[in-house]
This record gives C-alpha cells, sequence and structure tokens, in this order.
C-alpha cells in the first residue's frame, strides 16, 4: 500500500481507510512504541513482544509506505537502522490514546463486577 494512493482509491469510509492502514495488531503496537520517540530494530522487536523479524519487517516497511513511519539508515558496521514516526504517523496518538483508555476502563469494569 501505499501514500501515493489517490483519494478516489481508497474506501469512501473513513473508518476502513483508517483499518486499512493501522487494523493490523502488530502496527498498532508498533506505533503505541514509537510515540515514545526512534527506535531500533532490535528495541521493538523486543518492546512489541511476540513478533517475528519477518512480520516486524513487514509491518515496518508498509508502514513506511503509507507515510506513518520513517526508517534512517546509518553507514556503519554493522549497519545500524533507525525508526520513528513522522508527523502523519504522530497524527494518530489520539487514536491511540482513545484505545489505551478504552482498555484501562474496560479492565477496570471486569474487576466491579
Amino acid at each position: 500500500m501505499s501514500s501515493q494512493r489517490k483519494a478516489n482509491e481508497w474506501p469512501a469510509c473513513p473508518v476502513e481507510t483508517t483499518l486499512m492502514l493501522i487494523g493490523d495488531k502488530w502496527k498498532v503496537l508498533i506505533l503505541r512504541d514509537l510515540l515514545d520517540g526512534t527506535k531500533r530494530f532490535g528495541e521493538l522487536k523486543k518492546s512489541v513482544g511476540g513478533v517475528s523479524q519477518k512480520v516486524l519487517t513487514a509491518q515496518l516497511r508498509d508502514m513506511e509506505d503509507s507515510g506513518l513511519v520513517s526508517r534512517k539508515v546509518y553507514a556503519e558496521v554493522p549497519p545500524r537502522v533507525e525508526y520513528s514516526l513522522t508527523d502523519l504517523g504522530r497524527s494518530l496518538q489520539p487514536i491511540l490514546d482513545a484505545m489505551r483508555n478504552w482498555g484501562t476502563e474496560y479492565k477496570e469494569s471486569l474487576n466491579e463486577t
């Protein structure tokens, strides 16, 4: 999926468009972890937890193609790669905050019953 798509190539429903961009479990967790700042691949793999290297790589590439994540490669030996949110990716923070709040409230409601 490329951020170069035209508006008419996306679903008419804005919710569906958002889900196409971040509707995967791993993408949401990657976004959550990158909200704290730039991370290297190994740091992301550890913080996301349970994701394979292959899936993490694919998700990061897809998010980079969508304009949500930027990737910076340093010409070092061994190579160092860092990932960070773009301004567009950072604009998802209110959505992730709402998800966090809802999840907290849901878990608290389970404890009350």
